[in-house]
């Protein structure tokens, strides 16, 4: 697999996404997902990691990627992530990549590459973009339902929102529980103290802010 060239700062925030090779889907089925979940936690961490060896209670200890927010679409995915040290997100993204693409092709019988190409990263160097981006990557399960919802200013959000909140495969589900596992927000502005604020503000912010840079 090809190993990203790009350095990135440590303390900077990144918004990280890649997609199956040719847009192919790379979750077929609810093991899918959770086994990308599973890799996120666990490859986020200093020790090296030997899937066959990892039980259900593996203790990752030091991480070396602050992680806010995350969101698992059918051909592709969304991580927003904080530097933490010198050559983290580069180190999480191999191991992270690299163990979901031999456990596809192992479960589905086939070979060649998974994703698009190495995994592409945007820099989030203002507060109101870091913020953006935190909504954009929870809002995406509302394409599923509507991929045109953005331009349909005044349709009744109800119904997506319910949609996205219930939505397995993102990290709103840690953020409304409180029960953080892939998450560190601490790391992470605060932007919404509660699922109430969430909810409520979540789709606007969106909406208001579509040319920020």
């Amino acid at each position: 697999m090809a190993i990203r060239k790009q350095s990135f700062a440590v303390n900077e925030y990144y918004h990280l996404y890649n997609r199956g090779t040719e847009k192919r889907k790379i979750f077929l089925d609810k093991q899918d997902y959770r086994h990308f979940l599973f890799l996120m936690h666990i490859c986020n961490s200093e020790k090296s990691i030997v899937l066959r060896d990892i039980g259900k209670f593996f203790d990752c200890g030091e991480t070396i990627v602050d992680i806010g927010a995350y969101c698992l679409m059918s051909n592709h995915f969304h991580i927003l992530v904080r530097e933490k040290e010198e050559g983290g997100i580069s180190k999480y993204m191999l191991k992270l990549m690299t163990g979901y693409s031999m456990y596809f092709n192992k479960k589905y019988k086939r070979t060649g590459k998974l994703y698009g190409g190495v995994f592409k990263s945007v820099y989030i160097g203002k507060d109101n973009y870091l913020k953006y981006i935190y909504s954009y990557i929870h809002l995406n399960p509302a394409k599923i339902i509507d991929k045109n919802w953005k331009e349909k200013r005044n349709n009744n959000t109800d119904k997506l929102s319910d949609y996205v909140f219930n939505y397995l495969y993102s990290s709103l589900q840690e953020y409304q529980t409180g029960k953080f596992e892939i998450l560190n927000p601490a790391q992470f502005p605060t932007y919404f103290k509660d699922p109430i604020d969430h909810r409520n503000e979540l789709f606007e912010w969106l909406k208001l802010n579509d040319d920020v840079e």
